[in-house]
């Protein structure tokens, strides 16, 4: 499947507070931070390569991302919405990038045709916007993004709106479904003991 000129994001600006504070991408799962484990599923998907949505230093991350580091191009940490607008423009820097995929930075069994799934749906159901979803549940951050979206996200955040799946209802949304055994693709791992377990799920997939 011909997968169209893609930029990847990787959403880390949440506060973490489930993981004790901090970057929730530089934890460690099998001896390698999340972020590694998220960029060598995802990278090989997008064409236009790979970025970061993060605030703050972006050193912190240059041990384990080669990538360009994309802080909020809004005030006030809005979200989601912000990272998806700021990796929007980013984009939109990019001769033939048409489209943004955003994944969350914790999310490390990302499955391998989760970009051309997305890509094929929006196409097959002529929506603007894709989204991935597992266990029927939909995963409003795991997505694909029109640059053309930019502009009305700016507008949409500078009246104060914040809502990810309210900006997607506003546009419509094709869905690409991944069965979850045996293990769900788009699983998040949002605290020590998500950790552990997708450590012991690992040793057994070994």
């Amino acid at each position: 499947m011909t997968v169209a000129p893609v930029l990847g994001l990787i959403l880390a600006g949440g506060l973490s507070r489930r993981m004790g504070g901090g970057d929730k991408p530089l934890s460690v799962l099998a001896g390698r931070t999340l972020l590694e484990h998220v960029a060598e599923r995802f990278g090989p998907q997008c064409p236009a390569g790979l970025a970061l949505s993060a605030n703050g230093d972006p050193e912190r991350f240059r041990d384990v991302f080669s990538g360009p580091v994309l802080p909020d191009t809004v005030p006030d940490h809005p979200g989601p919405l912000a990272g998806i607008l700021a990796g929007l423009e980013a984009a939109s820097a990019r001769p033939g990038v048409t489209h943004l995929v955003s994944v969350p930075g914790d999310a490390p069994f990302l499955p391998h045709d989760y970009v051309a799934r997305l890509v094929s749906a929006a196409a097959m159901e002529g929506r603007p916007i894709a989204l991935a979803a597992s266990a029927e549940r939909r995963h409003f951050t795991s997505a694909l993004w029109p640059v053309g979206l930019r502009d009305d996200l700016r507008d949409w955040l500078a009246r104060g709106e914040r809502r990810v799946g309210g900006f997607i209802e506003r546009h419509g949304a094709a869905v690409a479904s991944w069965p979850v055994e045996p293990l769900d693709p788009f699983l998040n791992l949002n605290a020590p003991e998500d950790l552990a377990a997708a450590e012991a799920l690992l040793a057994r997939a070994s």
